[in-house]
């Protein structure tokens, strides 16, 4: 009898088995959503800093950070650049000192006197303070949404320069296309539309919002496209400030492994020159 049970057990557990397998390889494919189908990718950003040999442009990170001063300060902190990281945009020591103690956002600290909490101007060895005192007070003053710090936002987004120009410049309503194919899309109450975030929708409004928005010292034209590429370009460098010199490291490593190479093949045709292979 137990002969006979053994191999009826060992089959119906194959059955099970490829039954399991089946119902894996036959399921069907998931509907395709509004996110999956019109979620578009980054649009290419020429900045001088791209490529192996790319340089930061001076000038360029300026604006940028002028941008971000006027434009994305009231919301998103760059707490890992202190005030004194920005002479290597070019600004002198003075203009350093004065931009930190202008900032509106002071650094929190306590009365020594009296033991309380209080602020003090910015020094500049200060890091760029915070725009919101914790997470609850950055939730409700902005729709329960918390805005990002942007210091490696370049760095911790795929594409992350092309993705944060695509998403200043990407703000639009609904395509016809999307609603014809998906009728019942919407944007929420409080949502902005953007083909470029993954999800369609975000709560952070449109930012750049008009030509002229801010104005350039060096009197370059501030349009939507020009502000959008110049505080990329800042936030590059806030991510990835010593790029120059990893890129001129990486330059002589190759130049010196070529000389290497050259004079390793040298010395072997010369030691070997009489010897048969």
């Amino acid at each position: 009898m137990t002969r006979i049970i053994a191999p009826l057990i060992g089959l119906g557990f194959a059955f099970v088995l490829l039954l399991g397998l089946f119902g894996t390889i036959t399921t069907e494919a998931e509907a395709p959503t509004a996110e999956h189908e019109f979620h578009l990718s980054p649009k290419h950003v020429d900045l001088a800093s791209n490529g192996m040999l790319g340089k930061f442009d001076r000038q360029q990170l300026q604006r940028g950070f002028q941008v971000f001063k006027e434009v994305c300060a009231a919301c998103h902190s760059i707490d890992l650049v202190a005030f004194r990281d920005l002479s290597a945009l070019g600004y002198t020591e003075a203009e350093v000192k004065a931009i930190a103690d202008q900032w509106v956002i002071e650094q929190p600290g306590v009365n020594p006197e009296t033991g309380e909490a209080a602020t003090r101007k910015n020094l500049p060895s200060d890091k760029f303070p915070k725009v919101y005192a914790n997470e609850v007070a950055a939730r409700a003053a902005n729709n329960n949404a918390i805005p990002p710090d942007l210091s490696l936002l370049t760095k911790a987004r795929p594409d992350g320069a092309s993705y944060l120009y695509s998403l200043l410049t990407g703000y639009q309503e609904p395509s016809a296309e999307l609603k014809r194919e998906f009728p019942n899309f919407t944007v929420p109450e409080g949502l902005h539309h953007n083909p470029y975030f993954p999800t369609l929708n975000l709560a952070m409004p449109q930012p750049i919002t008009s030509d002229g928005q801010v104005t350039y010292a060096d009197g370059t034209a501030a349009t939507v496209d020009q502000m959008a590429k110049d505080v990329t370009a800042f936030l590059v460098w806030t991510a990835e400030p010593k790029l120059e010199a990893r890129h001129q490291a990486g330059l002589a490593s190759v130049i010196f492994l070529i000389i290497f190479i050259a004079l390793t093949w040298g010395a072997y045709k010369s030691v070997w020159r009489n010897v048969k292979h």
